[in-house]
């Protein structure tokens, strides 16, 4: 019998499921939206990122169809040799202005933004400060830097200043990064406080509003509009695959920034751009952001309604600020369960556990959408509710 060097995934995998925490994939099989099939089922979707009903959206489909008409299906090259288009410069312009930075670099994914921004601004003899709970990507980021890593508590602006007293001495820079928004807990982060202890100690400011594009400030502009920050936050990472409903990530700051990026990030150097149609769609989605501001204030109506349906039935929604609103079952295999009991009664709402959360505050993470009716909303709650009491979750 041949040698397996792979085997002992098996013996992995087999534990996983023992445990009650193995997720095989779920398949969508219908359009993203507030209501799905998925695995042929019809449920009540609470765990898309699709914020504002934009992937479905007919004007960001029409761009779409009319650019891949135009240009083709893809680019055909990495930025830097022949797939730069006119259309990848329109959206980084248009997003530039949309952000108030004076210049913006489109990225694969939010993932490969951070991925590739922090080693190319920090390295050895360097150090990156992080906020305890800031997701994977900022997290490899740092690692692929090869600075030093320090790590601060969540929010804790006592604990920032502590670690940036002691760093200031050792190093040639000092990065502090922080999420705009939380993914597992659905808090906003705590950029003031960033910004002046970053100002205070020389430090380089880092925002990663994955989950604030679309969803915060004035037309989604994010944290940084939020708080009333423009021209404070030195980095500012925003993705294009949330709220705005398409792909990608970008990067919004300085025309120094960018312009070193586009010779240092890896990530932007290797990876081919790009298509067309989805550059097309993006615009139409900043279009839409700053043309129908209401559908940010139904996302948060919806938002403000469903959380405080689930914290009137006893659920812990833990610190959410957000329409990201966890609710706290603790024990992973239970979380697991609660999340299957919930999609066989017709919500679909992912459960969540280590290495995702810390294994005692595993979750069912939900999402509520601005296209989600208040219907919708009152079937997922009953349903919660039903599922709650049967596992002895709430009374």
């Amino acid at each position: 019998m041949a040698h397996d060097p792979l085997a002992f995934l098996e013996d992995d995998l087999r534990q996983l499921k023992e445990q009650g925490i193995y997720r095989p994939l779920r398949v969508l099989e219908s359009p993203q939206g507030p209501r799905a099939v998925i695995d042929g089922k019809k449920v009540i979707n609470l765990s898309s990122n699709n914020y504002l009903g934009l992937a479905t959206h007919p004007k960001l489909k029409e761009a779409m169809v009319e650019y891949t008409e135009k240009d083709g299906v893809g680019s055909g090259a990495v930025r830097t040799i022949i797939g730069t288009m006119t259309i990848h410069l329109e959206l980084e312009r248009r997003l530039a202005e949309f952000k108030h930075t004076e210049a913006v670099l489109v990225f694969q994914s939010g993932f490969t933004c951070n991925s590739g921004v922090i080693p190319a601004i920090i390295g050895k003899g360097d150090v990156a400060i992080s906020d305890e709970l800031n997701h994977a990507s900022i997290i490899d980021g740092c690692r692929l830097s090869r600075a030093d890593i320090k790590v601060f508590p969540h929010k804790d602006m006592a604990g920032l200043r502590k670690v940036l007293e002691e760093c200031k001495p050792k190093y040639r820079r000092m990065l502090v990064i922080t999420d705009g928004v939380f993914s597992m807990d659905g808090d906003i982060g705590e950029l003031p406080g960033i910004v002046k202890l970053c100002k205070e100690f020389g430090a380089i400011s880092y925002v990663d509003d994955a989950h604030s594009s679309g969803v915060l400030g004035k037309n989604g502009r994010g944290s940084v509009d939020h708080f009333g920050l423009h021209g404070q936050v030195d980095v500012q990472v925003g993705t294009l695959s949330k709220a705005v409903g398409v792909l990608g990530g970008y990067v919004a700051g300085s025309a120094n920034l960018i312009n070193w990026l586009i010779q240092r990030g890896r990530p932007f150097l290797f990876s081919t751009s790009h298509p067309p149609g989805v550059a097309a769609a993006c615009i139409a989605a900043v279009d839409i952001l700053e043309n129908e501001p209401e559908l940010i204030e139904k996302l948060w109506e919806n938002a403000r309604y469903f959380k405080k349906g689930l914290n009137d039935l006893g659920f812990n929604t833990s610190i959410s600020e957000t329409p990201i609103t966890p609710v706290i079952i603790g024990e992973g295999a239970k979380a697991m369960k609660f999340s299957d009991r919930l999609f066989e009664e017709g919500v679909f709402a992912q459960g969540i556990g280590f290495p995702t959360v810390a294994q005692e505050k595993s979750r069912v993470r939900t999402i509520v959408t601005a296209t989600h009716t208040r219907g919708d909303l009152d079937e997922a709650l009953a349903i919660f509710a039903k599922v709650g009491r049967e596992m002895g979750i709430i009374k």
